[in-house]
């Protein structure tokens, strides 16, 4: 495993990360808390040391699988976790992956600090991430007063703001770069999808701010893995079964045209890996992890050989020409447009 330091910071995180959102939500698939703290740990042992969590996930089930498995080593282990999300007051059944209210007052926002550390059993949270903020939420200077309060007050190391889902939100993370010089942007990004995440990685670089990246969905929610084809169904707990056939068989055509980055020591889910570390401003990158084999292929990409040039090359090319099939529409949740202007 290789690490990277976020700039500026004396934060260290590994290259590759893990998302709990697979072994809290049941979005995946099921997982019993014993064998999410099991795989946590294995994941550990394999050089991870970034955990990326959220307290809405599962109502605080991923925050309480992170303290199980850590409380006795917490000075190794990077704890990145979410908030804004009311899933305590009101009837806030979630259903499927239908968004909750967010709650982002003084009050609500530090009583979800210090339940999260409760649950994680820490004192500290080392990236604390405001979950999928809207425009109104960047803008919040008070929100950001905030922070930075618990910052001073050590119970934060850092702060900044988590995107997504779908394909996501453009401009909420340009302006979190922009107007607040947000130390760590989590982003939707990968081969298949690069659009709004290349702009917004492009903030950073224009005004060299000290942003650095962390990537979820790298491998296009599983299809990046390289092992789907035409008629593979996924099972009736798994959210991808609710997606259109046209979005697995536009992937499985696009994929088929990736098979060039598959090497004897690369797979092409490594490759899709190392795709987003070549970009310097990503500090780790958040694979999808729901069995063991993906834990110890993907844990592994650190080390796998880099893309080169010519590889780097033949990606571009392939995406300005979306793979020279169709368009598919894409439906974005967050500000696409600036002064009504598309981006």
């Amino acid at each position: 495993m290789n690490y990277r330091r976020y700039p500026n910071s004396e934060l260290t995180v590994s290259e590759v990360g893990f998302g709990l959102w697979t072994t809290s939500t049941g979005w995946w698939g099921t997982m019993s808390d014993d064998d999410a703290v099991a795989m946590l740990q294995e994941a550990a042992s394999l050089g991870i040391t970034l955990f990326d969590a959220a307290d809405a996930y599962g109502n605080g089930r991923s925050e309480e699988q992170l303290g199980r498995a850590f409380a006795s080593q917490r000075d190794t282990i990077v704890y990145a976790t979410k908030f804004g999300y009311d899933f305590v007051s009101g009837d806030n059944t979630r259903r499927g992956q239908q968004e909750l209210p967010h709650d982002f007052s003084p009050n609500a926002v530090r009583k979800a600090l210090e339940a999260s550390l409760k649950r994680l059993q820490t004192e500290y949270i080392d990236i604390y991430q405001i979950h999928n903020a809207r425009m109104e939420h960047i803008d919040d200077d008070v929100l950001w007063d905030l922070l930075e309060t618990f910052k001073q007050e050590g119970k934060i190391r850092m702060y900044g703001v988590a995107l997504g889902p779908a394909i996501g939100w453009l401009y909420e993370g340009v302006d979190a770069v922009h107007k607040r010089n947000a130390a760590t942007l989590q982003i939707i990004w990968n081969m298949l999808e690069q659009h709004p995440g290349t702009a917004q990685i492009a903030a950073a670089h224009e005004r060299n701010a000290d942003t650095g990246y962390l990537i979820r969905v790298p491998h296009s929610s599983g299809l990046l893995e390289g092992h789907y084809t035409a008629e593979t169904t996924f099972a009736a707990n798994d959210h991808r079964r609710h997606r259109p056939k046209s979005w697995l068989l536009d992937g499985v055509a696009k994929i088929e045209q990736l098979r060039f980055l598959e090497k004897p020591d690369r797979t092409l889910g490594q490759a899709a890996i190392q795709w987003l570390l070549a970009e310097p401003r990503v500090m780790s990158v958040l694979p999808n992890i729901y069995d063991k084999a993906q834990l110890h292929e993907f844990a592994a990409a650190s080390a796998a050989p880099p893309l080169d040039a010519a590889e780097l090359a033949r990606i571009a090319e392939l995406v300005a020409s979306n793979f020279g099939l169709p368009q598919l529409p894409m439906n974005f949740k967050g500000t696409m447009t600036r002064d009504g202007v598309p981006a």
